[in-house]
């Protein structure tokens, strides 16, 4: 039982919260969805305040580049799961706190299933695909969620479908173009920012748990960490919206760390990297090279029951790659380089 007075002492002591907030927090059920950089600060910080179970979901494996804002892993976590060593980190961290394991990517197969087991949902994914499935299945689900995302120096957050409150499709209707969207790999990320935006998203989980403060629902949090600006935007419920009752299944681009953790879970998985050639020549991640030009002609080099990731430099022609498979009884991925 999380009840150590010793333990919470100074938090139980804050005006408004006390042992009622702190009963609140050991039966709440939390989901964190993504245990890289927004989602490591977020279930260090719920984990010690006392939530009393926590599901944490993420498909991919620990890497070298993860190490400088990802500080729930080390060294020695290299090539493992990142659901799976959170877990037995934070059972170091808070031994009382009931941990659940999800190693594997959300999906719109899995979503409802997964998140019909939590009272509250964290997206810390980093890819729009997720943010939107994460909206609608908790829209379906009635449940609200707590979304933060990074980007450059400027990070954001909100709280999305709390009582009948706006949604994240009430703030961005539709999602951008995933060939103008970058990552941290690209643009680069600065490690305090996600644990700055991870720790407000720990505080907004909370907030929502307990009913302590004023949740940041209709509002987005905006800040620049290097103009140490921070803007709230308020922002309306459209009741369209809330309408939602079926999940989109988006095909996944897969980014090419994705691709070589996919590989070491599954060997027998072929890649096929269809750029030109001077473009494999000139960087590549593996595989064998198929140019997609010459693919309809080449199909006998990749036939077979093998599992299939199509690999160019946007996803673009992953997906017209893919098309030219649609009618086979194989597994067909789509990717892009970083």
């Amino acid at each position: 039982m999380l009840t150590d007075r010793e333990y919470y002492d100074r938090q139980i002591k804050l005006t408004g919260f006390g042992e009622s907030a702190q009963k609140k927090l050991q039966q709440a059920r939390v989901l964190v969805i993504g245990a890289g950089g927004l989602g490591c600060p977020t279930l260090q910080y719920l984990a010690t305040a006392g939530v009393g179970h926590i599901g944490i979901i993420d498909g991919d494996l620990i890497a070298m580049h993860n190490l400088h804002r990802q500080i729930l892993f080390s060294r020695e976590d290299i090539g493992h799961s990142k659901a799976s060593v959170a877990v037995k980190k934070l059972k170091q961290l808070q031994p009382a706190v009931q941990l659940k394991s999800h190693p594997f990517s959300l999906s719109a197969e899995n979503a409802l299933d997964i998140i019909s087991q939590y009272d509250l949902i964290v997206d810390g994914s980093d890819n729009f695909n997720t943010r939107y499935l994460v909206n609608d299945a908790c829209v379906i689900s009635g449940k609200a969620f707590v979304s933060g995302a990074v980007n450059d120096y400027t990070g954001q957050l909100s709280v999305f479908n709390y009582n009948e409150g706006p949604t994240y499709r009430c703030l961005y209707p539709d999602a951008p173009d995933p060939d103008y969207c970058h990552s941290c790999s690209i643009n680069g990320i600065l490690n305090v920012l996600p644990g700055i935006v991870g720790l407000l998203m720990a505080n907004e989980v909370i907030k929502v748990v307990t009913t302590y403060g004023d949740v940041l629902s209709g509002k987005l949090l905006t800040i620049d960490i290097q103009k140490n600006r921070y803007q709230t935007i308020s922002f309306a419920v459209d009741p369209n919206n809330k309408k939602i009752n079926t999940l989109k299944h988006h095909k996944h681009v897969m980014h090419d760390h994705e691709v070589l953790t996919y590989q070491r879970l599954n060997p027998n998985t072929l890649l096929v990297d269809v750029r030109e050639d001077w473009e494999f020549e000139e960087k590549n991640i593996g595989g064998i090279n198929i140019p997609l030009y010459e693919l309809p002609h080449r199909i006998s080099e990749i036939k077979g029951n093998h599992p299939i990731i199509f690999l160019c430099q946007s996803g673009l022609r992953s997906k017209q790659a893919a098309a030219l498979f649609k009618n086979e009884n194989r597994q067909i991925m789509i990717a892009k380089l970083d």
